[in-house]
């Protein structure tokens, strides 16, 4: 839907004239109206657009310290100003209060940078909702035009041919941001290995589509232009071929490079008609507004101006006022002779709205009828708190025994207070009296991992199955399945794991346990980061995060979530993309600070610690490690203590301190055996083997990394094929 009204500038190209009216958009149906004539020395323009191309060019070369562009920039803006238009026209842009500016141009007018126009205070496109309306000489048939669903979808494309790490993020970011609009629109996500079958059938299902990854534009034939798809280009042919039969996007913003090859991007002098020429072929086809980018703008800009965009849009903004205040973002981030605010296109109407706020009901009438309301409302309030709470209590009071939930209450306080053996003591006196009080064997079986007795651990689960079979209880069956995968995981019997997490997932569809299934899914992602594919991890983690990102009001999904954003930043540190997975990972720590959890603030800390070392931070690391220290040997939590001490290893051998690595350890193995932790084992033999390599006692290096080699062999990782490595180096230095 349009505002009711905008400022028109519509201009002509003449041979060496251009006629130009300017009107309120309002006024468009009258039958005359007035325009101006300007003859123009198109040498001299083309002249100033090459100074404005030479510019930019520079200006994004040399970064936000070189200021003089800027100056440079506005005197170009400034002689185009003049050149172009004529007095009458200017003087209506320079008093006008109308914010949203309609430019209507000839197809041949599409080179010069009106948005770069400068009036003395402001260029065209910071002063005005401006976008472009483009006349065409070529024959076309009519666009069939989509009419704006109930509750419009949208379709994001992120990093089609996965090598833009960057354009994931964006794409993620972006569908974050949509997350509390669930309700007003619809969100598909879809990254990596996007082919062009998949687009072609699926972008006409959407009200809007937003592309993250490369475009590139084929000078020898600008048919052959598109984006950048696993499996090839999607081209402008495609784009025209599909438009001929079903209705297109409403918008599509297109956040693409123009090359996929380049290395250094510049622009040329056709910038414009490359952009165009993708852009034409979806105006074409029906889409009523196109967002293209004119060159290669760094990764953080174009995520902030994507961000911004869409926050505003979600507000009711019609969509040139976000480009506007998008820019003014960019701005504000970066400062104006960081110019990128200047290489986005929009084609369309710029006072369009896809989102109106919503009108708010009317107020009741009568005094008497909201009092009446109140009371029914009031009354039935309390009768449906009193059956939900007989509910509970029919479900998790054990019948014989009323004092047992309440125990088990405790029992939970001592366990996050660190209290194990209390825990265990409890619990097992809670499963004496009451077996089919389901409830208590997790967490008997979560205390028995946390002091390292994974034997137990299972046992507990392998029972927790049992009972909830008994019960015919399919979601405690589902969380039984998942506690077994996640011990064996732990051993590093990897398949054992894999079966029991798939059977989870299975049992929690089959019962539309969303729970569970996210749960399931987040642990497998964490099976396929150990086996080194990165982007089924990141795949499994987008299903679970959406899952609980829509029920995070609910304790247990958001807990969830925070999980999920903790996974994705490792993913991201396997990755080597340390700023997004500190994104992630300070996403789950704010989480996980409000639920008030201890353990999982401990793996935050190691973790964000790793990545100081990655980036030589030690002394961060080091404080990072401490902190996330004290709260495993607070919670005497054996298994994360025998992970800590290895880690802090490591570290000091970073920092070139190996008398305190080795003893930090020495200290992990002996932890690693006294719960049978074979991969913390491995891993602190690992490292042992290493440290002693690095001392020249090779038979001691040999030694510590056959051990290794042993359990890595077992447990079946990739580690064994690098400490066979390791030792086929030792046997060529003697």
């Amino acid at each position: 839907m349009e505002e009711s009204n905008a400022l028109v500038l519509e201009i002509l190209r003449q041979d060496s004239m251009l006629a130009m009216s300017a009107f309120e958009q309002k006024e468009l149906a009258q039958t005359i109206r007035h325009y101006s004539q300007l003859s123009v020395a198109f040498a001299e323009i083309n002249k100033l657009c090459q100074e404005v191309i030479s510019i930019l060019n520079k200006a994004s070369e040399k970064g936000a310290s070189i200021s003089d562009y800027i100056d440079s920039l506005k005197k170009t803006g400034q002689m185009l100003w003049d050149h172009l238009l004529t007095r009458s026209v200017k003087d209506r842009l320079k008093t006008t209060i109308i914010k949203d500016l309609v430019l209507s141009l000839d197809e041949e007018l599409i080179n010069i940078p009106w948005e770069l126009l400068y009036d003395g205070n402001e260029f065209l496109c910071l002063k005005f909702n401006l976008g472009r309306l483009v006349r065409t000489k070529e024959q076309i048939s009519p666009p069939q035009y989509r009419s704006l669903t109930t509750t419009p979808k949208m379709l994001i494309l992120a990093n089609p041919t996965n090598d833009l790490k960057s354009a994931y993020l964006e794409g993620v970011y972006i569908k974050n941001q949509f997350d509390r609009k669930r309700n007003e629109l619809g969100i598909d996500f879809k990254s990596t290995c996007i082919d062009t079958l998949y687009v072609k059938k699926n972008l006409r299902d959407y009200d809007i589509v937003h592309f993250a990854g490369h475009c590139e534009y084929d000078t020898d034939n600008p048919k052959n232009t598109g984006w950048v798809l696993s499996d090839g280009r999607f081209t402008t042919t495609d784009i025209l071929a599909l438009g001929e039969s079903l209705h297109f996007p409403i918008l599509i913003f297109s956040n693409a490079c123009h090359s996929a090859k380049a290395i250094a991007e510049t622009m040329t002098p056709d910038y414009q008609e490359k952009n165009y020429s993708l852009a034409s072929a979806f105006l074409f086809s029906g889409v009523r507004h196109y967002i293209g980018t004119i060159w290669k703008i760094e990764d953080p800009v174009s995520l902030v101006f994507a961000k911004e965009f869409y926050t505003q849009l979600i507000k009711g903004n019609s969509v040139g006022a976000c480009m506007r205040l998008a820019r003014v973002r960019l701005i504000k981030e970066y400062g104006i002779t960081a110019i990128s605010w200047a290489s986005y296109l929009f084609y369309g109407n710029p006072n369009f709205i896809l989102f109106r706020p919503k009108s708010r009901p009317q107020a009741l009438k009568f005094k008497r009828d909201l009092s009446l309301y109140k009371k029914q409302m009031v009354r039935l309030a309390s009768a449906a708190f009193i059956i939900s709470i007989i509910i509970y209590l029919y479900i998790w009071l054990p019948t014989r025994n009323p004092t047992t939930y309440f125990s088990f209450l405790k029992s939970k306080k001592l366990f996050l207070k660190g209290n194990n053996q209390e825990v265990i003591l409890l619990c097992n006196q809670i499963i004496k009296k009451d077996p089919a009080f389901l409830a208590a064997y997790p967490l008997i079986a979560d205390t028995y991992q946390r002091i390292g007795d994974r034997e137990d651990a299972l046992r507990y689960y392998f029972n927790y199955a049992l009972s909830s079979e008994k019960k015919h209880d399919k979601k405690h069956l589902s969380c039984a399945y998942i506690g077994i995968a996640w011990v064996y995981h732990q051993q590093g019997e990897y398949p054992k794991a894999f079966d029991f997490y798939n059977k989870a997932i299975g049992l929690s569809k089959e019962n539309r346990d969303r729970l569970n299934e996210a749960a399931a899914l987040r642990k497998l992602a964490v099976w396929y980061m150990d086996k080194e594919d990165q982007d089924k991890a990141l795949e499994l983690l987008m299903k679970s995060s959406e899952i609980n990102r829509e029920r995070q009001q609910v304790y247990e999904h958001r807990y969830n979530l925070a999980c999920d954003y903790f996974d994705m930043g490792l993913v991201f540190t396997n990755k080597n993309d340390f700023t997004a997975a500190k994104e992630f990972y300070n996403k789950s720590r704010r989480l996980f600070e409000k639920l008030k959890l201890k353990n999982e603030l401990s793996d935050y800390y190691f973790n964000l610690g790793e990545i100081y070392i990655f980036e030589k931070q030690y002394q961060k690391a080091l404080d990072h490690y401490t902190r996330g220290l004290k709260i495993d040997e607070f919670q005497d939590n054996k298994p994360s203590l025998a992970s800590d001490y290895n880690m802090l290893g490591e570290l000091y051998v970073e920092m070139d301190d190996l008398d305190k690595a080795e003893r930090f350890f020495e200290q992990s193995i002996v932890i690693a055996k006294q719960i049978n932790a074979r991969p913390e084992l491995a891993a602190a033999y690992y490292n042992l083997g290493l440290l002693y390599k690095k001392r020249g006692q090779r038979n001691k290096a040999r030694d510590y990394l056959r051990q290794a080699q042993d359990i890595y062999r077992l447990i079946d990782t990739s580690d064994y094929q690098e400490i066979k490595q390791e030792l086929l180096s030792l046997d060529t230095q003697e």
